[in-house]
């Protein structure tokens, strides 16, 4: 049974919570591969692929011979918007491209939840009372944070839903992220050192992922 520690939104020690098999104990015949092949195609799918440079015929420059071809000593002269020449175009240049790869979602739901089993076996798994803030407070973020997780650690937060006041206390934080239960990554869990689940994130995550 995996059992973790449940803290309450003032850092205190509320007991033990067991996570559920479905997710937290999933076995797989070559993990770091499946991982490794999620990962990769995430990471492909964040590029936006808009990057250009202008060609020879797109730069300014006149299309005329810049000197006789001989007696003048100098190499043979071409376009003044040839590449070998200062302000020309560029040869082979990068074009605007797609970098995205689709995802089969078999996939990527069981890189998800091996990513949460090596999560929880390094211990690394906390429970948290569900957050609620009248208004921004990164004070309160920090004091709660320095309570369950250790000092500069690199702690993905998973909440359910998307309360603007619980988001912007905890972004303002360096080395702390934080996402929608319902959105969760292969990636950001293995990104991450510690990863904080809100009661009712855990409950959403079971609804969405167990299946």
């Amino acid at each position: 049974m995996l059992k973790v520690n449940k803290y309450s939104i003032n850092g205190e020690e509320l007991g033990k919570v067991t996570l559920p098999k479905s997710l937290f104990d999933v076995k797989s015949k070559n993990p770091e591969a499946l991982l490794y092949e999620v990962i990769n195609m995430y990471n492909a799918n964040q590029r936006q692929g808009t990057v250009r440079v202008k060609t020879r015929s797109e730069v300014k420059g006149s299309g005329r011979k810049l000197f006789r071809q001989k007696g003048t000593g100098n190499a043979r002269p071409g376009n003044i918007r040839t590449p070998i020449r200062i302000g020309g175009g560029v040869a082979f240049g990068p074009i605007p491209k797609s970098w995205y790869k689709p995802i089969p979602k078999k996939k990527k739901r069981l890189a998800l939840k091996l990513a949460l089993t090596q999560r929880a076996k390094d211990k690394q798994v906390v429970i948290l009372e569900d957050i609620k803030l009248d208004k921004p407070s990164t004070k309160f973020a920090l004091e709660l944070l320095g309570k369950i997780v250790p000092e500069k650690a690199k702690t993905l937060i998973v909440i359910d839903g998307s309360d603007k006041s619980v988001i912007r206390s905890f972004t303002n934080l360096p080395s702390v992220s934080i996402d929608r239960a319902d959105c969760l990554y292969p990636y950001e869990v293995i990104n991450c050192n510690y990863l904080v689940l809100t009661e009712s994130a855990l409950n959403k995550i079971k609804e969405v992922f167990s299946k």
